[in-house]
């Protein structure tokens, strides 16, 4: 039996006489040398608002962690009595995310970083057992629209922890910016990492803000970001745009674009019509920056991009048609499948997995590819069908950045509204799928990106709470009750304003919340669905 964890924990049965488990300077934690690390944590994380030594004790302790193989890797027992809890996990993972269970069920300023006066640190006698629906439980995070520091990353991450996603896809580059130090090619970032100024609002006459932007993150902080991440269980995958979304890239190195004519990393939103060359040593280079990419990121899986490539470059370009007719290729849409191919293969050889959004489906495609699926359904069902894994981020269920609802209060607003009700009946799997190939779907990610979002302060109103029904929807059983979900969340917000997230509240955007006179570009359902429509056209479901 289930809870419907990570939101609220909910006891499945108490245990006999009930009473509590009263944490007090006599509590001692303990565990087996393989849990050392989770071990390690879970002292940092109640020490800081208890105030309480939790010292280790080799034997009777308190707290206890354990494992037991008859588990799953990530599912967890928790029982607490008033003698002491112990956690079990089928491994490490699963004991951390009981770790994140016992959390719950102390007061929420147990999420604060020093003692605060007036908490009675005391867990409700319990046994309850919890397993995830999905293996892969994600959050897309752009730093490259704008960036966003490392100790702003880390916060994300641990805030991923708590509502026990596991999976950070990292947008690294994008037109508007490089963010990751690439040695061979130092340009990428000491060019391609700053731009003039920025659009300010989402249509595209809006104006620019006259004001620098950039950053970019060494080789010791993504280091640090993948090892901090990797303690609470949560892989970080990273994403190189290619071959679209580029122009970053060709302001350093113009050489890389179909015309070669000298670029600036792009101030503006929205799609590019400037992308790569076909030619062999633009593949080489950027197999070279993905080898030094692998060196970072342990991942299996490493982005490759993909989506929103125009073609319009490559159809004028004599240069181009003559290298499509030397590859013995008819359309720019088979340009792309091999230039996708390439970088697909490279990685195949180095043992890691290509990941790139559901575009590639359009071309031919290394086995072991997994499919980002976002333009609804479609590229789901297509890779599914077509034996590929796949990870499910429809935009009209979980893209985070569009707008809360239709209040003319909604900051800068985007796309479709996307309530937290909408976003809480979210499936990663479409019904249309049969058995064996639903077993193709690993699971599913909310996505934020960054256009509007040029603070970490708005990033948490985007994020938040939606991002908590994104989780509970990657971690529960489906066919979950948002009546019941809305009553829990009134209890998690608390865990929230501990923990300093500037979430959204019930009641709608706070005043320095709002962005009034910032233009957005709001859009009804019915012309979202028909846009996505001919957007996956050339792709099949059969």
């Amino acid at each position: 039996m289930l809870t419907r964890a990570p939101l609220t924990p909910r006891p499945l049965s108490l245990t006999p006489g009930h009473g509590e488990l009263l944490l007090d300077e006599r509590t001692t934690v303990g565990a087996s040398a393989p849990l050392d690390g989770v071990l390690h944590w879970l002292q940092s994380a109640l020490r800081p608002p208890t105030g309480l030594p939790l010292p280790r004790s080799s034997a009777g302790a308190t707290i206890t962690l354990a494992l037991d193989e008859d588990l799953g890797p990530e599912s967890f027992r928790l029982r607490v009595t008033p003698d002491g809890a112990t956690i079990t996990g089928g491994g490490p993972a699963g004991v951390f995310w009981g770790c994140q269970a016992l959390l719950q069920l102390l007061p929420p300023a147990v999420h604060r970083k020093a003692p605060t006066a007036g908490h009675r640190w005391a867990i409700p006698a319990l046994q309850m057992y919890d397993t995830p629906r999905f293996a892969w439980r994600g959050l897309m995070l752009d730093v490259a629209r704008h960036f966003m520091p490392k100790h702003d990353v880390l916060r994300i991450i641990d805030l991923m922890a708590l509502h026990r996603l596991n999976t950070l896809h990292l947008h690294l580059t994008d037109d508007q910016g490089w963010r990751v130090e690439i040695r061979r090619y130092p340009r990428l970032t000491d060019v391609g990492a700053w731009r003039h100024e920025s659009q300010v609002g989402a249509v595209s006459g809006a104006p620019a803000d006259g004001r620098p932007h950039g950053g970019f993150y060494t080789r010791d902080d993504i280091r640090e970001i993948v090892a901090y991440a990797g303690q609470r269980f949560i892989t970080v995958v990273p994403e190189i745009e290619t071959p679209g979304h580029v122009q970053a890239a060709l302001a350093a190195y113009p050489s890389l674009g179909v015309t070669g004519a000298p670029q600036q990393v792009w101030t503006r939103w929205g799609v590019n019509r400037n992308i790569l060359n076909a030619e062999e040593s633009t593949v080489d280079f950027f197999t070279g920056v993905l080898d030094e990419i692998m060196e970072l990121f342990p991942s299996a899986h490493i982005g490759v991009g993909g989506d929103e490539c125009p073609k319009d470059q490559w159809r004028d370009d004599p240069r181009t048609r003559q290298r499509m007719a030397e590859l013995g290729l008819t359309t720019e849409q088979q340009l792309q499948g091999w230039f996708v191919r390439r970088l697909g293969d490279h990685l195949a050889a180095a043992g890691r997995r290509p990941f790139g959004w559901d575009e590639i489906l359009e071309g031919d495609l290394p086995a072991g590819t997994t499919i980002a699926s976002w333009r609804g359904s479609t590229g789901a069902v297509t890779a599914a069908r077509r034996g590929f894994d796949v990870v499910s981020c429809p935009d009209d269920k979980v893209y985070l950045d569009y707008r809360q609802s239709e209040s003319p209060t909604e900051p800068i607003p985007v796309s479709i509204p996307l309530t937290l009700r909408d976003v809480y009946g979210f499936d990663p799997v479409p019904p249309e799928l049969t058995a064996a190939e639903a077993r193709h779907v690993l699971g599913g990610q909310a996505t934020m990106w960054t256009e509007h979002a040029d603070s970490p302060r708005t990033v948490d109103y985007l994020l938040f709470p939606r991002l908590c029904a994104v989780a509970e929807a990657l971690w529960s059983p489906p066919g979950g009750d948002f009546p019941d979900f809305e009553r829990r969340l009134t209890h998690h917000l608390r865990r929230l304003d501990a923990f300093g997230v500037e979430y959204r509240h019930p009641s709608g955007p706070r005043p320095w919340q709002q962005r009034p006179g910032v233009p957005g570009r709001p859009a009804t359902r019915e012309q979202r669905a028909e846009h996505i429509a001919r957007l996956v056209a050339t792709i099949t479901t059969t």
